[in-house]
């Protein structure tokens, strides 16, 4: 056995269900090895577009993903997606072969350009150890929520392996069924503390993250006790969804009802949640006079983004738990803290962007992307699974394409590429097969990512793709064209996006009115044997809310 057998096949033996990657002559054995031991192997077009798909299969599936690369080019291909990952402490094996000589075209420091980007450099670098090292990464990966890339020299792939594969399978299995971490407990003068900021406030407001995607009950029962109002950051959007007093994502997607809300707080406790500048609007959603309490598994992100009056290391069910058993309630259940009849009714009547009023600017052959959406939403089922790229447009799909729980948004923005969209679209369909995935794109992430719509087709995803066409990079339009700066540089002639679906194997339609959305709801109740690509000629005279909000932070 030579070691990029061992390498594949342990990580195989340890849980490694899905691989996703291009396969060139560096990474070609150790792809094969996986498949050979189970795991199941996604073929993407670039290797941006796998590492991207690698990281939404694992934020939605909750299981390790493996990423494999050819040397080289291969690796700087997966290094965006490979960002977007690292920022977001997905838990990630990237195996990238290695050209250790010198004359090679494809040598380059790997290690150096893993650690620029935040991902922990590995290397298999000893025929004697290589199996060890792959059982270490997939470790740290899993255990510390990293992203880790592992170099796989090419002189020590083709090497024969020094490890008994039965030891290296017994290791592997032992580290598989190796029981989840205990959660952690917060120290008691730390749930004290809590307890009695509770109990004072007057109008507290809980913002769970991506750390409290698991806590829903818990985080509901202590919300009950002290009456507070409950919001998400937007990668945790739809955990309340259900709840009466859920105000949806707070930040720059924040609906007026909620940014008034969160604003007049006095109390803001983020569970899991960084509260970083797009969470808290640059701030300003913090009143001046509120405390802020951060609940995480880590110290060091406690007052990274505002200052913090409290930090709470933590499990965040854990914690909710504890501060639950310390807090006395006072009043009557409907009428604690920032509850009320008159809330309620507004949460109701006010907690969703479809509900605000607005003017529809739609004609001359441009649907508003308000009514766009607004009208997919009536038309799509309830289990879906939205995924958006970046730009001017994502407002609108992230807020206005309601999704059943947190299980129905998958927003990999931590980096804020353009171009990522499809393939956290593709990613998170082979995590949950269950849901109707639908990618929300612009036209520019559409066309930086084309080539996965073949990928879309092979897999058979039964997929709808929304294309918010301006035909510019609109977010550079709105902030630089009201300066009198010259635009050509992105602005871009007309593509027609159906046709390059339909040349990958797509059905596709185009939209400029209400009326055209009549083709969305004949795929939906077809057989839907294709994926759908629909090439939506939107307005283009503004720029959406949350990018106006965000200007003002600039």
């Amino acid at each position: 056995m030579i070691v990029a057998d061992a390498v594949g096949g342990v990580l195989a033996a340890a849980g490694a269900e899905v691989v996703f990657g291009v396969v060139g002559s560096g990474n070609f054995h150790v792809t094969n090895a996986l498949v050979r031991h189970g795991a199941r192997f996604v073929a993407a077009r670039h290797e941006g577009g796998a590492a991207t798909m690698a990281d939404a299969y694992a934020r939605m599936s909750g299981k390790l993903a493996v990423v494999s690369v050819h040397q080289g080019p291969g690796f700087t291909n997966a290094l965006t997606g490979l960002a977007e990952a690292a920022k977001s402490r997905t838990p990630m094996v990237v195996l990238a072969g290695e050209a250790t000589d010198a004359r090679s075209n494809f040598a380059m420091d790997q290690d150096a350009v893993a650690r620029a980007v935040g991902a922990v450099p590995m290397r298999a670098g000893d025929p004697g150890t290589a199996g060890q090292d792959a059982l270490e990464a997939f470790r740290i990966a899993v255990e510390e929520r990293r992203t880790v890339l592992l170099n796989l020299p090419l002189d020590v792939q083709a090497a024969a392996a020094g490890e008994s594969w039965e030891r290296l399978e017994r290791a592997a299995g032992r580290l598989r069924d190796r029981p989840s971490p205990v959660p952690v407990d917060a120290l008691p003068e730390e749930v004290a503390a809590l307890g009695r900021l509770l109990m004072a406030s007057r109008r507290p407001v809980f913002v769970a993250g991506r750390g409290a995607r698991r806590a829903r009950r818990e985080l509901e029962e202590l919300a009950e006790l002290v009456g507070a109002l409950l919001a998400t950051s937007a990668v945790a959007r739809g955990l309340f969804r259900g709840s009466p007093w859920d105000l949806d994502v707070s930040g720059g997607f924040a609906t007026p009802l909620a940014a008034e809300l969160i604003r007049d707080a006095d109390l803001v406790v983020g569970w899991g949640c960084g509260l970083n500048m797009w969470t808290t609007r640059h701030g300003a959603l913090i009143g001046p006079e509120a405390k802020v309490v951060q609940v995480d598994l880590e110290r060091a992100a406690v007052g990274r983004y505002v200052p913090a009056d409290l930090g709470v290391v933590g499990d965040v069910a854990r914690v909710a738990r504890q501060v639950r058993d310390v807090v006395e309630p006072s009043g009557p259940r409907e009428e604690r803290g920032y509850r009320s009849a008159v809330v309620a009714g507004r949460v109701r009547e006010e907690g969703r962007w479809r509900a605000v009023p607005y003017t529809d600017e739609g004609g001359d052959g441009r649907i508003d992307p308000r009514t766009l959406t607004i009208g997919l939403d009536d038309l799509l089922p309830d289990e879906r699974l939205v995924s958006t790229d970046s730009g001017n447009f994502m407002g609108y799909p992230a807020m206005m394409l309601d999704v059943p729980d947190e299980e129905g948004f998958c927003f990999t923005q931590a980096f804020q590429a353009v171009g990522l969209g499809l393939a956290t679209a593709i990613g998170a369909a082979v995590a949950r097969p269950d849901r109707l995935p639908v990618a929300a794109l612009g036209d520019g992430g559409a066309l930086m990512s084309a080539a996965e719509l073949e990928t879309v087709v092979r897999l058979g995803l039964p997929m709808l793709v929304v294309v918010y066409d301006d035909e510019a990079y609109g977010a550079e339009v709105h902030h630089f064209g009201p300066h009198g700066h010259p635009l050509d540089t992105v602005r871009f002639p007309p593509a027609d996006l159906a046709a390059i679906a339909r040349g990958h194997g797509f059905d596709a339609v185009t939209v400029t009115e209400p009326a055209d959305l009549a083709g969305v709801a004949g795929w939906l109740t077809g057989p839907r044997d294709r994926p759908l690509l629909v090439h939506a000629k939107v307005t283009r005279e503004r720029p959406s809310w949350w990018l106006e909000e965000a200007f003002r932070g600039h």
